[in-house]
C-alpha cells in the first residue's frame, strides 16, 4: 500500500487507566500506519487494548502521551470542538452492537448524522437510499431494527458510518455478535466495499477469518503491536 497516501499515523502512543491506586498501562508506545484503501486488522486477546487502540485512532479518545495524526493534521493539537469536527468528517464507526436508534426506520437512521448537521433532509434521504441499496438493504429501508434480523441491523450500521464518505472506517468487532453466516455476509459487503469505493478500514477482531481478509494483520498484546505471522 505504499503507493496510497497516508491517511492515519499513529506514533508512540501510550494510555493508561486509574483503578483506585493501581495504574494499568494498556498501550506502552503505540506505532501504527494506515495507507487509504486497505483494510488493517488488529488481533488480540480480550483485554489486550484493542479498543482502547480504536478510540484513539478514531479520535474518540486521546493518547496520555504520543500522537496521532489524520492527513498530517495532529489531532494533539485540536480543542475538542475540532476534535469533534475532524472526527465528523473523518470517520465513521462501526460497533459489534450496532446502537442504532429503535424508534426510527433503516432508513431514519442511516440519514440521522446528516440531519444533526442540518443538512437538507431530500438530498440526505436520496444519498441515504443509494448507500442501502448499495449494502444491499433497500427493500428494508422503511424497516425499525426491531424488524430487522441482526445481519440486517449491522448492516444499517456500516450505511449509516458511510453516510459522510468518511476516509477511515474504524470497526470494533463488527462480527462478533454475528451468527456465522451473518458474520461472514458482513465480511464480504466490508471486502465489496474496499474493492468498490476504496474505502479504509481498520477493524479490531477476535475472528481470524475475518483478519484474513485484510490487507495488513497485527497482534496487539501486553501493550504492543506487531505484525502477525501465521
Amino acid at each position: 500500500m505504499s503507493n496510497q497516501a497516508l491517511i492515519l499515523k499513529a506514533k508512540g502512543v501510550f494510555r493508561s487507566f486509574h483503578t483506585g491506586a493501581v495504574i494499568l498501562d494498556v498501550l506502552k508506545g503505540i506505532d501504527l500506519e494506515v495507507y487509504k484503501g486497505e483494510i488493517v486488522a488488529i488481533i488480540g486477546p480480550s483485554g489486550s487494548g484493542k479498543s482502547t487502540l480504536l478510540y484513539i485512532l478514531g479520535a474518540l479518545d486521546r493518547p496520555d502521551s504520543g500522537s496521532v495524526s489524520f492527513n498530517s493534521t495532529a489531532i494533539n493539537s485540536l480543542n475538542d470542538k475540532e476534535l469533534a469536527n475532524l472526527r465528523n468528517r473523518t470517520v465513521g464507526f462501526v460497533f459489534q452492537f450496532h446502537h442504532l436508534l429503535p424508534e426510527f426506520s433503516a432508513l431514519e437512521n442511516v440519514m440521522l448524522p446528516k440531519l444533526i448537521a442540518r443538512e437538507k433532509t431530500e438530498e440526505i434521504k436520496e444519498k441515504s437510499l443509494r448507500i442501502l441499496n448499495e449494502v444491499g438493504l433497500s427493500d428494508r429501508a422503511h424497516h425499525k431494527p426491531g424488524e430487522l434480523s441482526g445481519g440486517e441491523q449491522q448492516r444499517v450500521a456500516v450505511a449509516r458510518a458511510l453516510i459522510n464518505d468518511p476516509k477511515l472506517v474504524i470497526a470494533d468487532e463488527p462480527s462478533g455478535n454475528l451468527d456465522r453466516n451473518s458474520a461472514e455476509n458482513l465480511h464480504n459487503l466490508m471486502v465489496e466495499l474496499n474493492r468498490n469505493r476504496n474505502q479504509t478500514f481498520v477493524l479490531a477482531t477476535h475472528n481470524l477469518e475475518l483478519a484474513q481478509r485484510a490487507h495488513r494483520i497485527f497482534i496487539l498484546k501486553d501493550g504492543q503491536i506487531e505484525p502477525y505471522k501465521f
